[in-house]
């Protein structure tokens, strides 16, 4: 039985990594703690899908490959969360397969995301609900702007909630507006 279930999870992460989703790889940070522009060289349509093209670019930031993900190491602990986490390197590189395939709103969505990985969860949550209609004011969202900008470096980010303070003071959506 635990053949056949790993088999099934094989199969499917193989799938899902022929072209369906995004992959892990070792990010470098700089002394600041942000991402570093990655050592991919010119990353273009050509390198998609990266975990097929590229291989050894597939590692988590803590050094585990795809052949070390597998249902038994999962199930006996040798796998862990942050084992599987996304990083900021894999995701600047398909934002470059994007951005050479003439996709900018994805080339801007993984710049966000990549610069998100440097930003605690539980962080990143909080601003998530605070993004909803009516549940922050102006000030509350330029203050998260500020905070993603200076303490991570997240200018992309920062654009983005300036961007939806704006737009949410025009449509009366902030805090206050209801």
């Amino acid at each position: 039985m635990t053949t056949e279930v790993e088999n099934m999870v094989r199969k499917i992460l193989e799938d899902m990594n022929n072209g369906n989703t995004t992959t892990t790889v070792s990010s470098s940070t700089s002394k600041s703690g942000s991402a570093k522009q990655s050592d991919f060289g010119n990353v273009t349509v050509k390198d998609y899908p990266i975990a097929q093209k590229h291989p050894e670019w597939v590692k988590s930031s803590t050094g585990k490959t795809f052949k070390d993900i597998t249902l038994e190491n999962v199930m006996n602990g040798n796998i862990k969360p942050q084992d599987v986490r996304i990083t900021a390197d894999i995701l600047k590189a398909q934002g470059d397969i994007a951005k050479s395939a003439g996709r900018p709103a994805i080339t801007n969505n993984f710049s966000r995301a990549s610069e998100l990985t440097l930003v605690p969860d539980e962080r990143v949550l909080e601003i998530y609900n605070m993004l909803r209609p009516y549940r922050a004011t102006k000030q509350d969202l330029m203050d998260i702007a500020k905070e993603l900008e200076s303490q991570y470096d997240a200018k992309v980010t920062a654009n983005f909630i300036r961007e939806a303070a704006e737009n949410y003071e025009k449509r009366k959506k902030l805090k206050g507006d209801n």
